[in-house]
């Protein structure tokens, strides 16, 4: 859902959180490090190559080897830096793997910021994984092959001591990643709260969510919005200091975005993600994680997703 930021700055986000979080947990922070969970997950070459799947790829793409993926490294744990400050690990990140080893191909994951990756494809990226949830403005933009499922959800810190009530944000401080779907909805939420005479919503926006994290749990931010999965991994990395405040609400699919003037290459990562989901593979990545509880059965592109 997010944005070409360059690795230090991915880095220094890593460390803010890190040191904010040492004191309370072994583990290390909610956004680009992953603290014992950036172990490797996945071995692609458990993959086996699918030759007709490989002799579709665009030449472009087959002649370089590669299979160049945008993707913003700050999302655990969909994507985001290891422990080495360097690598990128995640599910999408594995996903990302499985893909290029069924297509013969090696795979470069790029570190980018979340809103800046969509107006690169088909340039700069082959394909973007980063948490795309599928909306019609995008489906306008991209290709989109639907991969997983994800709710939206807020975190407030432990016990709830500002007393949030995520039915009525009006006045509230609410921390959010820059470029994401929430960030989108806030401002329609906000503008409710003004409509009604209300105090509107204050966005504390951050290009990193590992930033977002950081300031709720520095106090800055009263409450966070994000995908389910990111709230859920933030909460287990902060050592106990958030929780999860309400329920998980609008679940909708995320997916792999790929060029609109590039039909071939969509064809092929869509028949190559649905060959990972019958094959296993893709739930083997999902279970790794944590996170089978978003597998999806098809690998639709640009299903039908409302306004």
């Amino acid at each position: 859902m997010r944005r070409t930021r360059t690795l230090g700055a991915a880095l220094a986000a890593t460390l803010a959180v890190t040191a904010l979080v040492a004191g309370c947990s072994d583990d290390s922070d909610s956004g680009s490090t992953g603290g014992s969970t950036s172990a490797a997950k996945f071995d692609p070459s458990t993959v086996a190559k699918d030759d007709t799947l490989a002799a579709a790829v665009p030449d472009a793409i087959k002649s370089k080897g590669t299979l160049t993926v945008g993707s913003d490294t700050t999302y655990a744990p969909a994507e985001y830096i290891g422990d080495d400050g360097k690598t990128a690990v995640g599910y999408d990140v594995d996903i990302a793997k499985a893909i290029a080893a069924t297509l013969g191909l090696k795979v470069d994951v790029q570190t980018a910021s979340f809103d800046s990756i969509i107006p690169s494809i088909g340039s700069r990226y082959d394909i973007g994984i980063s948490s795309f949830t599928i909306n019609p403005d995008r489906e306008k933009q991209v290709n989109m092959v639907q991969y997983f499922q994800a709710g939206e959800a807020f975190a407030v810190a432990k016990g709830n001591p500002k007393n949030i009530d995520t039915t009525d944000l009006c006045g509230k401080t609410v921390g959010v990643q820059t470029g994401t779907v929430e960030d989108d909805e806030l401002g329609d939420l906000s503008k409710k709260c003004t409509d009604a005479g209300k105090p509107a919503i204050d966005a504390l926006k951050y290009k990193s969510q590992a930033d977002v994290t950081t300031n709720l749990v520095g106090g800055k931010a009263d409450v966070m919005y994000a995908d389910s999965p990111i709230i859920a991994y933030a909460i287990s990395q902060t050592g106990g200091q958030l929780e999860q405040a309400g329920d998980v609400i609008a679940t909708a699919p995320q997916g792999i975005v790929v060029s609109k003037d590039d039909q071939a290459l969509t064809t092929v990562i869509q028949k190559t993600v649905q060959k990972l989901i019958d094959d296993g593979d893709y739930v083997k990545i999902l279970t790794a994680w944590g996170n089978e509880v978003g597998a999806v059965q098809s690998a639709d592109v640009n299903p039908a997703v409302a306004e």
